[in-house]
């Protein structure tokens, strides 16, 4: 009987401290919204400068150039803490313009600018203004980032090594399309999250490519630059974005702040601050975006044209690095890899070409996490920029890059050439890898191909009959002022200290910090808050398939075989018309390489037993690259006064020709090692490189084994000669920057002549 009023005592307690708890977060939730809407106009005062973390001087503005565009060349300075190494290659970062304000590859000290110049890399920064120069295009923007490319070898004359390009979400295929025209101007180029073939994809991973179906293709980004006059809103491309997640938009953010607004406001408020910075383009360049690749795809397809150039990604040089991720429902891995089936046909094209493609895939970071993420910093990208000399050292082909961790291998030789906490391979891959990413096959990407006709069609009807009369309307006030009352500027522009009860919610948000009552995380109100919050979120996730699917399923009714697709076919998929091209020139290829089958002698044959070795594991480690440039660095004892051999070199070279006639070119090692001894020593040095000495009792030493029959070589003498070979090395010591390895080689060189 006395228990009840006990309970029930206490029971209002716990709801009072929890009321109590929730009003404060309010008025604490509120206090964070006036602070958006400050810094939104406070950063409208500045200018809108670029929000990074880092110290940075003007290099070269693109307002002075001969043809002025709003970009600039920025050098980033460095913390203290973080030493320049003068002769390691500098790296540029180019961020997207899509919508936002620059800024998101370098807010943060975990993130792609931070990892660059914590291994000692110079760090340039491609920024650009809110607002486009008149008569600003696409082919201004690529001149202007060519000169400032120049301009970054140009202070680096000490770095015999060209710049490491990085480009993110939208600057990625603009790197891509400047390197097929000026390759002479990049080092390895990274494209994180950038979406190059976007017709690619499926109905699930990323339902935003039926979108435009739905619109009518290209016409609509035309009429809207129209009506700015020639001045197309970021803003639009923002709104988009956060359709594609209302519960997000809507509802998840806000509630996540209002959840722990003790320890989310600084990050909530970091991230608004970029996300809502909207900058313009003019309306040329949209149009030239969205005819050439959210509608066309001529980019992947090899049919884009910009300023009388038509652009061929076959003529990129240098080693190109894709991050993809998972958990991007903005640019998902088919829309990332898909350009490469498109452009190579087959991955035998890629090796005899002499190219080196690699690509990344990440689990589940979101789209703008590949480019801040602390978990992708620490880890994928740590290991990307660390490992810039093996990229380059790598024989031609498609790779993909996965990292292991190290723990639990201490029996792992060399860990020393394994920097951080991770051991990197680089597995051999084939088209058909990259297809097997899409549940869904690709097929339907016949039906874009209808879609961009259609778009076509109804883009010459709006340039011909339309656009006319609406330029002859619009003005740059009206298009200015339509801007500024969009519902994303309004709603952080009005709730700022301007708003009349933000006095109050100061007030209130001050007593709040100074009498705060938190509440643990198991109390029972508080499971029931995040139950409701839960439903919430799952409602409007519902809401957003059910929307998703019946846009694709209307645009599939509509241009689909069943519907204008029968009228309005579809052009011959580019898969097949790449493979075509490549099975043509492949056999060109293997034709010139059997006239050069028996050319060369030791070093040649090492290295054809070297890949033969590396494709029957299927991958290349790291480490095994690394002391390949080691070993490099030793005579050829089978030649008195033999020097030092380019291995490097010779790999990328030997690998065009095992591309093509990999039997041929291991048939050929009796020719090229005449003696038992060339034989025996070739087959230890091979050894040593893929580590599978000193017994070669390892599964991966097949190769070895088979060739030491084939060429009747003594086991127990390749066996003790591989021993002795690694054992005249150093214990060597981590060589991220190129200029360390070499370094650290000399050394171990002049022990093994002594």
């Amino acid at each position: 009987m006395t228990a009840t009023p006990s309970n029930s005592a206490e029971s209002t307690a716990t709801s009072q401290d929890y009321f109590t708890d929730a009003l404060q977060r309010t008025f604490l939730f509120l206090d964070t919204l006036l602070d958006r809407g400050n810094n939104y106009l406070e950063h409208l005062d500045q200018g809108t400068p670029p929000l990074l973390k880092f110290e940075h001087e003007v290099v070269l503005d693109g307002g002075t150039l001969a043809e002025p565009c709003n970009y600039a060349l920025l050098r980033l300075v460095p913390p203290p803490e973080y030493a320049v190494n003068p002769q390691a290659r500098p790296v540029v970062v180019v961020d997207p313009r899509a919508g936002h304000g620059p800024g998101i590859g370098g807010f943060k000290l975990d993130s792609e600018v931070g990892m660059a110049m914590r291994a000692g890399h110079t760090v340039y920064f491609v920024t650009f203004r809110p607002e486009p120069q008149d008569g600003q295009t696409l082919t201004t923007v690529m001149h202007a980032e060519a000169q400032f490319l120049e301009a970054v070898i140009a202070r680096h004359p000490q770095s015999r090594a060209k710049p490491v390009v990085i480009g993110n979400c939208q600057a990625g295929w603009a790197m891509m399309a400047l390197n097929a025209t000026r390759p002479e101007l990049f080092g390895p180029l990274m494209i994180m999250g950038a979406p190059v073939s976007y017709w690619a994809g499926s109905s699930k991973l990323n339902p935003m490519r039926y979108a435009g179906a739905s619109l009518g293709g290209s016409w609509l980004a035309s009429l809207t630059g129209d009506l700015g006059a020639d001045r197309f809103d970021g803003v639009h491309l923002v709104e988009n974005f956060e359709k594609l997640n209302p519960a997000n938009t809507l509802w998840n953010k806000y509630y996540n702040l209002w959840a722990s607004v003790d320890t989310e406001s600084e990050r909530f408020l970091e991230f608004e601050r970029w996300w809502g910075g909207y900058f313009r383009m003019t309306g040329s360049e949209i149009e030239s975006i969205v005819e050439n690749l959210f509608v066309g795809n001529r980019l992947a397809r090899g049919t884009m044209n910009e300023g009388g150039q038509t652009i061929d990604l076959r003529q990129i040089t240098a080693p190109v690095v894709v991050f993809a991720s998972w958990g991007d429902n903005i640019t998902p891995p088919p829309q990332a890899l898909n350009w490469i089936i498109d452009t190579w046909g087959d991955e035998r094209a890629i090796a005899a070409a002499g190219r080196t493609i690699i690509y990344v895939l990440h689990e589940s970071v979101g789209h703008l996490g590949i480019f801040v993420g602390g978990d992708v910093a620490r880890k994928e990208h740590d290991q990307l920029v660390t490992s810039l000399d093996v990229i380059e050292s790598l024989p031609p082909g498609l790779y993909e890059m996965k990292l292991k961790p190290k723990a639990g291998l201490d029996h792992m030789r060399w860990k020393e050439l394994e920097p951080g906490d991770y051991t990197v391979h680089y597995e051999y891959r084939t088209m058909a890898d990259i297809v097997a990413l899409n549940p869904e096959g690709r097929e339907e990407e016949a039906m874009f191909s209808t879609i961009s006709k259609v778009s076509e069609a109804n883009a010459a009807f709006y340039k011909t009959w339309v656009r006319p009369w609406v330029k002859l309307m619009a003005t740059r006030e009206v298009g200015d002022a339509m801007g500024k009352l969009n519902s994303m500027r309004m709603q952080r522009q009005l709730f700022s200290d301007q708003f009349p009860l933000a006095g109050v919610i100061r007030e209130q948000a001050k007593l709040a910090r100074r009498h705060r009552v938190e509440l643990a995380d198991d109390h029972p109100l508080k499971k029931i808050e995040q139950d409701m919050a839960r439903r919430i979120s799952d409602a409007l996730n519902q809401f957003r398939d059910k929307r998703d699917a019946q846009t694709v399923e209307s645009t599939r009714q509509m241009f689909g075989p069943q519907g204008l697709g029968a009228w309005i076919k579809p052009d011959v998929s580019d898969a097949d018309v790449a493979s075509a091209r490549a099975e043509r020139e492949l056999e060109s290829f293997r034709e010139s390489a059997l006239l050069q089958i028996t050319e060369g002698g030791f070093a040649e044959a090492v290295c054809r037993i070297v890949l033969a070795g590396m494709v029957s594991v299927g991958s290349f480690e790291r480490r095994s690259l690394r002391l390949a440039r080691l070993l490099a660095q030793l005579p050829d004892k089978t030649h008195e006064g033999a020097q030092p051999t380019d291995w490097i070199r010779l790999l990328k070279e030997q690998a065009r020709i095992t591309a093509v006639a990999p039997i041929e070119a291991l048939n050929a090692l009796e020719q090229l090692l005449p003696t038992p001894s060339s034989r025996e020593n070739a087959l230890a040095i091979s050894a040593a490189v893929m580590m599978i000495e000193p017994t070669l009792a390892n599964p991966r030493s097949e190769i070895i084994e088979f060739l030491m029959g084939t060429l009747g070589a003594d086991p127990q003498r390749v066996i003790a000669l591989a021993r002795k070979l690694t054992e005249s090395l150093d214990t060597p010591a981590t060589p991220t920057p190129s200029v360390a390895v070499a370094k650290k080689a000399k050394p171990a060189a002049r022990k093994r002549k002594g």
